[in-house]
């Protein structure tokens, strides 16, 4: 039963195809840092201006990252960034949303 195996050469943390992605890495982990930043932030009732933003800024930059993804792990991690940026800008909506207070 002779078959060609191949090594595999994939070092990367996120590319399982063996090709570099930098685009889709990089949206990824702005995805996850906004999303994480949002989370937090969300926590403290007077930081609804910075979650509320970063939220939605994260929802927007984890699309695009969705959209343009090309492995399971990309994808993954991006949906983890996705949900946590979805409750920082949903809590942060709740305590006084994006403009809250600055304008009006």
């Amino acid at each position: 039963m002779a078959q060609a195996m191949r090594r595999s050469s994939s070092i990367s943390l996120f590319a399982t195809d063996g090709k570099p992605h930098p685009l889709q890495d990089t949206l990824m982990g702005v995805t996850l840092v906004l999303g994480v930043l949002a989370l937090v932030t969300a926590m403290f009732h007077n930081l609804h201006l910075v979650s509320s933003w970063a939220g939605l800024i994260g929802i927007l930059t984890g699309g695009y990252a969705m959209y343009v993804s090309a492995t399971t792990r990309e994808r993954f991690v991006t949906i983890l960034g996705l949900g946590a940026s979805a409750v920082g800008f949903f809590l942060g909506m709740a305590h006084g949303g994006l403009f809250g207070g600055v304008l009006g």
